[in-house]
């Protein structure tokens, strides 16, 4: 909005800039969590007391004690990031809807079943869950396969021109990272900062990403593919930044409030979509490798059980397993979030490694 009105009403170049924009669409959200953030925790917790109280399935024991800790705290980062991106991004920007269309569609997904898991002690059932994502995921994928000259190849990090044209398979292929980046993310929040941690490293490491695909000389010098119009989401994922830290605010041991599948779906399906735009599906697995190990943890629990009828982890995700081993909470997620920062930093490394 703020583009349209001082660059191009006024002529004011600095508002033509992409990392000015960035920077105050952190700033701006950030701002704004710490403004709303205490009202919307106030409300959460009197509706979640007043209906009994929530924790999650198959966790340890001890975590009864967080009954009345609020949870659907993903709404404050989406009213922030929402406001921001909308304050500071080029509205006539194609692919800033798109990821704003998989933040709120997601998030109503995720939102919902907070609703019910709150109210009626149940969720949605994994199948109605499953089927709501794909149908917004293909929306998504289709928009995209769809938009003039969206490339449709498949490009591998460390090698400067190899990729694989997938032609028509992409779609599937996008609907694959959507929802599965999405429930990664979801499955990966269980502890008092966890998921958000990992999330905001992937946030930053794909702004970068961002930039670097939109801007043309850049693109070209780090051999990647120049996507015109992606260094927009560079905006969005800096007031995502802003959102994220200022919920990581009051999500820091001990929590004063949770994440919920309405934050968790959400950054997910915005991850992935940002991946596919920004042609980095396979780094995403990479800088998000938290999010990867925390969903194969369950795929091999579940499979370890059903053919030795033994579990291999004392819980799962593993992050509970830890717990189980008598790891304190904290450093747990400390020692995840170096993991994490370890994992941008090989990530961004394939910039150079060409």
């Amino acid at each position: 909005m703020l583009y349209h009105i001082f660059y191009q009403l006024f002529d004011i170049n600095l508002f033509k800039y992409i990392t000015f924009r960035g920077f105050y669409a952190l700033i701006t959200s950030f701002l704004i969590s710490l403004a709303i953030g205490p009202y919307i925790i106030q409300k959460l917790k009197v509706f979640q007391k007043k209906e009994g109280g929530y924790v999650r399935d198959y966790t340890p024991e001890w975590h009864e004690l967080k009954k009345y800790t609020p949870t659907m705290g993903g709404i404050l980062i989406i009213i922030t990031v929402l406001f921001s991106s909308l304050l500071w991004c080029r509205l006539d920007n194609f692919y800033v809807w798109i990821v704003i269309f998989a933040l709120l569609s997601f998030a109503l997904i995720g939102g919902w079943d907070d609703y019910l898991k709150i109210t009626k002690k149940k969720g949605i059932s994994s199948k109605a869950k499953f089927t709501a994502q794909l149908i917004f995921a293909t929306i998504i994928a289709v928009a995209l396969y769809f938009y003039p000259g969206f490339d449709t190849n498949l490009y591998l990090p460390f090698f400067k021109n190899i990729h694989i044209n997938m032609g028509f398979l992409y779609i599937p292929f996008m609907i694959f990272i959507i929802v599965g980046t999405s429930n990664a993310v979801n499955l990966t929040d269980g502890l008092d900062g966890l998921a958000i941690g990992p999330s905001l490293i992937a946030i930053a490491s794909f702004a970068f990403f961002a930039y670097v695909a939109g801007h043309s000389k850049l693109a070209a010098y780090l051999h990647l593919p120049h996507i015109a119009g992606s260094g927009e989401l560079t905006v969005f994922l800096m007031a995502f930044l802003g959102a994220g830290l200022g919920f990581l605010w009051y999500n820091s041991f001990p929590a004063e409030v949770f994440m919920g599948d309405a934050g968790a779906l959400s950054i997910g399906a915005v991850l992935g979509t940002v991946a596919i735009i920004t042609k980095q599906e396979i780094i995403l697995a990479i800088v998000g490798g938290i999010f990867v190990v925390e969903t194969l943890s369950v795929i091999i629990q579940v499979a370890y059980y059903k053919a030795t009828g033994k579990r291999l982890f004392l819980m799962a995700p593993i992050h509970h397993h830890f717990e189980k081993k008598g790891i304190k909470e904290p450093k747990i997620v400390t020692r995840v979030w170096i993991i994490s920062i370890l994992l941008a930093i090989i990530a961004l490394s394939t910039l150079k490694i060409r």
